[in-house]
C-alpha cells in the first residue's frame, strides 16, 4: 500500500484546537477536545470560508449534528446544531459554495436526504427533502459535485444487499432525478460517504461491513478506474476508518473518521485531517449511458 509522503503534512495552523495543536507527519487530529472528543465523531465538513465545522456526534440519544467556529485560529467549543427534522442526524454536508448544508436524518434503516440553505451567521433554514423519483429507500452521506448539479450518495438497497453509491442531477430548486448505480465501484460490502474529487469524476468513498471500513479512491466514478485503499497508515483492512469528505477552504486537504488509530486519539471514533490524494484524471471518464 502506498504511504504518504512527507509533501502531505498537515499544516499546524489548521489543526488548532483549545487548547492543543498537533501536527503529525502522517496525519493530524481535528480540533482536539473540540471536535475530536471521548464521544464518536463521524462526517465532518467545513464551510467555503474556512470559519465553521459541522460534524455528526453520538450522544445518549444518538447521532446528531454540531457545529464549532474558528476564532484567531482557534477551534471554540462546539455547540449542537438543531436542525427540524425528527430522530437523529448525521452525515453533514456543505456544498462548495457554502450556500447549503446537506444531511441524513430519521432512524436507523430508515434515512433520508435533507438540504437546507445557510445564512451569512451559520445559522440553517428549514430543511428541504431531496426525495427522488425512483422510490423512498433508505439514503444517506449525500454530496455535491462543485457545480451542485450532481448529486452523489448512498442507498440501501434492502432485503440485506447493503449500502451502494448513487449519482442523480439535481437543479437549483433541489429537484432531484433518477439516480444510477455507480456498478463498477459497488460491492457486496457497504459503499457508503462519498466526495467528489475535483470536477474530472475522481471520487473518494467509504467501503465496509459496519465492524470494519476502509476510505477507497477512483479516478472515475462510473469505470472504477484507478480504484484502491486510500494510502494511510490507519486505514487497513479490519480497522475502521471513512467518512472521506474534501476541505472547502482548502481543497488540498480532506478529512476522515477513525477509530483505528493508534495515536493521538481523543476517543472511539474521531476526526483526522490529511492531504487529498493525488489521482490523475483519465480521459473520457462521463456518466455511464443509461
Amino acid at each position: 500500500m502506498m504511504r504518504i509522503t512527507p509533501t502531505l503534512l498537515v499544516l499546524a495552523a489548521s489543526l488548532l484546537s483549545a487548547p492543543v495543536a498537533m501536527a503529525l507527519n502522517e496525519y493530524g487530529i481535528e480540533g482536539m477536545g473540540v471536535v475530536s472528543t471521548r464521544a464518536d465523531e463521524g462526517r465532518a465538513t467545513i464551510s467555503a470560508d474556512g470559519q465553521r465545522i459541522v460534524f455528526a456526534r453520538r450522544g445518549e440519544a444518538g447521532w446528531g449534528l454540531w457545529q464549532a467556529r474558528v476564532v484567531d485560529g482557534r477551534w471554540q467549543q462546539a455547540q449542537a446544531l438543531p436542525v427540524d427534522v425528527a430522530g437523529e442526524a448525521l452525515d453533514p454536508y456543505f456544498s462548495r459554495d457554502g450556500h447549503w448544508l446537506l444531511f441524513a436524518a430519521g432512524r436507523a434503516g430508515k434515512w433520508a436526504l435533507y438540504r437546507a440553505a445557510v445564512a451569512a451567521d451559520g445559522s440553517v433554514g428549514r430543511p428541504q427533502a431531496l426525495a427522488g423519483k425512483d422510490g423512498s429507500r433508505a439514503e444517506r452521506g449525500a454530496a455535491l459535485s462543485a457545480d451542485g448539479r450532481r448529486l452523489l450518495f448512498a442507498r440501501d438497497q434492502g432485503r440485506g444487499a447493503g449500502w451502494d453509491l448513487f449519482v442523480a442531477p439535481l437543479d437549483a430548486q433541489g429537484v432531484r432525478g433518477v439516480g444510477v448505480a455507480l456498478a463498477a465501484l459497488n460491492t457486496a460490502a457497504d459503499e457508503t460517504d462519498g466526495d467528489w474529487l475535483g470536477n474530472d469524476g475522481a471520487v473518494v468513498f467509504s467501503r465496509g461491513n459496519g465492524e470494519a471500513a476502509q476510505v477507497m479512491t477512483s479516478a472515475c466514478a462510473w469505470t472504477g478506474a484507478a480504484l484502491q485503499p486510500l494510502g494511510l497508515s490507519f486505514n487497513q483492512t479490519g480497522g475502521w476508518t471513512g467518512a472521506p469528505v474534501v476541505d472547502n477552504a482548502k481543497p488540498g486537504e480532506m478529512m476522515v473518521a477513525s477509530s483505528a488509530a493508534k495515536a493521538p486519539r481523543a476517543g472511539g471514533v474521531d476526526v483526522y485531517r490529511l492531504a487529498v490524494p493525488k489521482v490523475a484524471a483519465v480521459a473520457g471518464c462521463v456518466p455511464a449511458a443509461r
